[in-house]
């Protein structure tokens, strides 16, 4: 049989849900400068700000929708444009910016901040609490630590990442690379951290040594690439260009990042860049096309990413943010959000919904997440703490209770973990990472694949290929075995019209039958004859009736018995089908061994 076999997922059918114009949020001045990092958390989002005289960005309150007021309050203090900005993920109202001034900002957003005033009332601005500096170029990407408190990483075109501690105003680490850096992520227990740059080459970071501890060709196009560390996973996913201009997709083991797993997988040929955002809840990846309105999404399993479906839309986007997992509607189903810019004059939230019919808290979904406590504060990891955060069960958040921690995964963990550290099942005695994904009950354990290539058989898989195989045997045998198996299903004539003149043979009929069946290939004594068989002693599938005569015989002569050659003819048949299916069998055992053989062969 051959067919399709459908993967079994619970995002298979997500689905991207647009927004009505009225609950967008209208009437911004976007400015014209890339932005693609995550600029949105449950409170607030941020957006850059067409303004004159100096930079500065907008902070819009996410239930302040529909067409917003021609002035607001903005964020001032930059004395040029400002190209980035993220919020700490300890702290909603806590955010920095970096700007083509060389400056990178940290601000606070103020108590009951709103952005409609009474009328008559200018808005006032609102400035900066700290001012970090240090660079000599422009600063084109800030980006805060995923588990320490108030650690931030500015990259610049002076061809440095540097990191700083917040709190103390000053910088504590410097990572010199050769060219502009196009794109930065943090491991998630904020140890390492990967950059791309403009010379075509993946770093992997140890931070606090101030040297790469790989460094590898990444995408060989000349536009830029991004990159994205894949939460608790040692795995990472790039985007980029082949140098024919084609939209690549890859997927990086840290420990031996020489060439991406499987290759790079060519996505399509549009020449926006794509930018690609990691849910790690549900173990999927989004990319979304800077100049085009489409956004995949993908399902990362047995180091692969399985295609699951794409939201295409004919607005083009110049730049998305996505939603912290614990500001989702849970009610919904909404596994993500996201929010893109449509003609820079206003912003879309689009939701990505399971489709579900239940009306309660579905737990499988929606797994603890990362909350708003650090796992250490910034003097502990500058003195080596490493760590994975606490994370909340989304349960008390869906029943409007207090967010409940959950306890840690691992406590502090190695620099580089292991696959087999982070991937599979704790030991005794510890608790259970929250954040991982449920092995599935069919599963096998996962063996190295390439990227986007089919999983592994599972037991069902096999076992139709088995029944598959032996099929082909079925076919050429002769019309014996189709008469043996049909004769399986005979009726055995009635024993009342066979035993009824002789009731002296019903002490044999209640023990002989049942020592022939007990005893099939046991040598039988030729002292013992054999009784008619009672209809209470159930056939053999696969064994011809006793009796070589037809139904008719009863008719002929009711008091006929099974000799002794009648019992061997019989046990003769059998033992040469019993051969014949071992032989089956081994043939069967030795094809899926050789295809076996030939599939770790082709990988």
């Amino acid at each position: 049989m051959s067919g399709r076999f459908v993967r079994s997922s619970k995002y298979r059918h997500v689905f991207g849900r647009p927004t009505r114009k009225e609950q967008c949020y209208d009437n911004l001045r976007i400015s014209k400068n890339a932005w693609d990092t995550n600029l949105a958390n449950p409170r607030y989002l941020s957006v850059n700000w067409e303004a004159s005289g100096g930079g500065a960005f907008a902070v819009i309150p996410l239930n302040e929708k529909g067409r917003l007021p021609e002035q607001i309050p903005l964020f001032r203090g930059h004395k040029a444009v400002v190209l980035d900005t993220d919020w700490n993920p300890f702290d909603d109202s806590l955010i920095a910016s970096g700007s083509d001034d060389g400056k990178a900002f940290i601000w606070r957003v103020p108590e009951d901040f709103i952005l409609r005033t009474e009328e008559g009332e200018d808005p006032k601005d609102v400035a900066p609490l700290k001012q970090l500096t240090g660079h000599s170029r422009k600063v084109g990407h800030v980006l805060f630590n995923p588990a320490a408190a108030n650690i931030l990483a500015t990259s610049s075109g002076d061809y440095t990442v540097k990191i700083w501690d917040v709190e103390a105003g000053s910088p504590r680490l410097t990572l010199k690379h050769t060219d502009i850096v196009q794109s930065l992520s943090w491991s998630a227990n904020g140890s390492l951290i990967v950059t791309t740059s403009r010379d075509k080459k993946l770093r992997i970071w140890d931070v606090r040594q101030e040297t790469p501890a790989h460094t590898t060709p990444g995408h060989a196009g000349a536009k830029n690439s991004r990159v994205t560390w894949m939460g608790e996973h040692d795995r990472i996913a790039t985007t980029g260009f082949s140098k024919m201009s084609d939209r690549q997709l890859g997927l990086w083991d840290i420990r031996d990042p020489k060439e991406p797993i499987g290759g790079f997988h060519m996505l399509d040929s549009i020449s926006g860049v794509s930018m690609p955002f990691w849910d790690d809840s549900t173990q999927c990846l989004y990319l979304a096309g800077k100049g085009d309105g489409n956004i995949r999404y993908f399902e990362y399993e047995h180091d692969k990413f399985e295609y699951l479906s794409e939201y295409k839309s004919g607005d083009p986007q110049r730049g998305i943010a996505f939603l912290p997992k614990r500001g989702v509607n849970m009610h919904e189903n909404e596994v993500m959000r996201a929010f893109k810019t449509v003609n820079d004059s206003y912003i879309e939230p689009i939701s990505f919904i399971v489709p579900r019919r239940a009306e309660v808290f579905q737990g499988d979904i929606y797994p603890p997440v990362v909350g708003t406590k650090p796992a250490m504060s910034a003097a502990e990891w500058s003195e080596g703490a490493e760590g994975l955060p606490p994370k909340i069960d989304l349960e008390s958040v869906y029943e409007g209770e207090e967010p409940t921690e959950v306890p840690a995964s691992s406590k502090p963990v190695s620099r580089v973990p292991s696959s087999s550290t982070m991937l599979s099942p704790p030991k005794t005695g510890q608790e259970p990472a929250p954040s991982k994904k449920e092995p599935k009950p069919t599963e096998e354990p996962p063996q190295p694949s390439a990227a986007l290539r089919g999983p592994p058989p599972s037991m069902k898989e096999q076992t139709n290929s088995i029944a598959n195989l032996a099929s082909k045997y079925d076919d050429k045998e002769d019309s014996s075995s189709t008469e043996d198996d049909s004769s399986s299903f005979e009726e055995i004539p009635k024993p009342v019209e066979r035993h009824a003149p002789k009731p002296v043979d019903k002490p044999v009929d209640a023990t002989e039958p049942a020592a022939i069946t007990r005893n099939l290939s046991s040598p039988i004594s030729p002292t013992k004859l054999a009784a008619p068989i009672s209809p209470s002693q159930p056939a053999s599938s696969g064994a011809p009736p006793l009796s070589s005569q037809p139904a008719s015989a009863p008719s002929e002569g009711a008091d006929d018995q099974v000799t002794l050659q009648d019992i061997k003819a019989l046990l003769e048949s059998q033992n040469r089908k019993i051969s014949g299916q071992t032989e089956k069998i081994a043939m069967l055992t030795a094809e899926v061994d050789r295809l076996k053989t030939t599939i770790v062969d082709k990988m």
